[in-house]
């Protein structure tokens, strides 16, 4: 058999992730540029990542495991500005070239691409320690993009789906939480196979006042949309919306933290006037993802968090560290 080389490899495990076919990508893989057409009402949205072995993922982990979280990771912040996603491009260093495993990681980013109806058009292999980059590209109509800035007082905080999930994951994976075996494959999941919310963004245009995806820990990325918006936030902690399953396998405690700072859920965490809640509810039914809202948009800065019966709770806001 003849050696791997650069462009048999490409040619062999990515060259089919062109597809789908998009309208305003001209030339993709092949050449020494991609090409890309975007129509005078549309603006382009673009976003780069770095995820490095044994930092952003288990260097051991399944290979088309890590493809599937890479490329939603990116995905996540296409749809945190309510961008329709077009294409990537993935610069990928490995330590030694293995057949098995790319076979298994193009299989997962092919699975993924299809997932989001976005193609593959470039990127750069080189030896080295484990380690992706990705740039999604993704098109939005002009002057509609959602941005971290624009909330204003009165406005109430909404977020999509469970919070803490992720870290949970990570916590069980490290051994450090002890979860029943019915669901691990739960954790696993969220962990792995996160759900970019590119429809509920897709949604927002005319509703929300501000939104950023949950990368780094909800209580952190909240306090990106107030410093932004010079705005204070105040999350009523109770209304937090956890898993039954983190629920079942944390304390009390411990489920908290995770969902206030633990990060990688890549939920959207999105701020919209309190008269939207019917049309969210009816989006949230329609799309079939749920939305919560947790709290509201303040004079002053910062986030404060406060229970039930409205007490103050001092927490942590430096968010999620990674490995």
């Amino acid at each position: 058999m003849m050696p791997l080389t650069e462009f048999s490899l490409i040619e062999r495990y990515f060259a089919s992730i062109t597809q789908p076919a998009s309208p305003y990508v001209d030339l993709a893989i092949g050449d020494d540029c991609c090409l890309l057409s975007i129509p005078d009402t549309m603006q382009l949205a673009q976003s780069i990542d770095t995820l490095n072995a044994n930092i952003h993922f288990p260097a051991e982990a399944n290979a088309d495991l890590i493809a599937q979280r890479a490329l939603a990771v990116s995905v996540s912040d296409l749809a945190a500005m309510g961008a329709s996603p077009v294409a990537f491009s993935l610069a990928i260093s490995m330590p030694e070239l293995s057949e098995p495993w790319l076979a298994a990681f193009s299989r997962g980013l092919q699975q993924a691409a299809r997932h989001y109806g976005i193609a593959l058009i470039g990127g750069d292999t080189t030896k080295g320690p484990l380690s992706l980059t990705l740039h999604v590209q993704g098109v939005v109509a002009k002057g509609r993009a959602l941005q971290r800035h624009g909330a204003s007082v009165g406005d109430s905080i909404f977020v999509t789906g469970s919070l803490g999930d992720a870290a949970a994951a990570l916590a069980f994976m490290q051994g450090q939480l002890p979860v029943a075996k019915n669901a691990q494959q739960f954790f696993k999941q969220r962990y792995y196979q996160p759900s970019a919310r590119v429809a509920v963004g897709q949604s927002l245009h005319d509703i929300a006042t501000a939104a950023i995806d949950v990368s780094d820990g909800f209580i952190a990325d909240l306090g990106h949309i107030a410093k932004r918006s010079a705005v204070g936030a105040v999350v009523d902690v109770s209304l937090l919306p956890v898993s039954a399953e983190l629920q079942a396998n944390a304390s009390a405690e411990q489920a908290l933290s995770y969902a206030l700072s633990g990060g990688d859920d890549y939920e959207l965490c999105f701020t919209a006037a309190s008269d939207k809640r019917a049309q969210l509810l009816e989006l949230s039914e329609l799309i079939d993802v749920a939305i919560t809202e947790v709290g509201t948009i303040v004079v002053g800065e910062g986030v404060r968090c406060i229970d039930e019966q409205g007490r103050e709770i001092i927490l942590s806001e430096s968010g999620y560290q990674h490995f």
